[in-house]
């Protein structure tokens, strides 16, 4: 019977701990802190990494979709304009037209880098 009593009070008033041990403990609970927050920014980073990664695909898809688009719309004005002109001619026009605006937007660019047409 005294033994469980004494099993009793040690389980119910431990010795109290030493600033060492204490000091340990905290040293330990820390580094579990830092790790667990590091882990959370890696699964954070991940899952934008992923979202970010399906954007681009989309992005990818959408503007392979739209530049077949443009080269069939230009492919249809030549069609269009060789009767008139002939296929040569069409060719020449609407490659010429579209040169002149890519070269305008290329102005437009740079002068937006350069900071004189913002």
């Amino acid at each position: 019977m005294t033994r469980v009593v004494e099993t009793l009070r040690t389980a119910v008033s431990p010795e109290p701990e030493t600033l060492t041990s204490l000091m340990s403990q905290l040293v330990d609970d820390g580094r579990s802190f830092i790790t667990a927050e590091i882990d959370l920014a890696k699964a954070r980073a991940t899952d934008k990494i992923g979202r970010f990664r399906s954007a681009a695909i989309f992005f990818g898809v959408a503007a392979v979709l739209g530049l077949s688009a443009l080269i069939a719309l230009l492919v249809g004005l030549i069609f269009a304009l060789t009767p008139a002109v002939g296929p040569f001619a069409a060719t020449l026009i609407v490659v010429g037209v579209v040169v002149i605006i890519a070269g305008i937007l290329a102005m437009m660019g740079k002068s937006r880098l350069s900071g004189d047409g913002a």
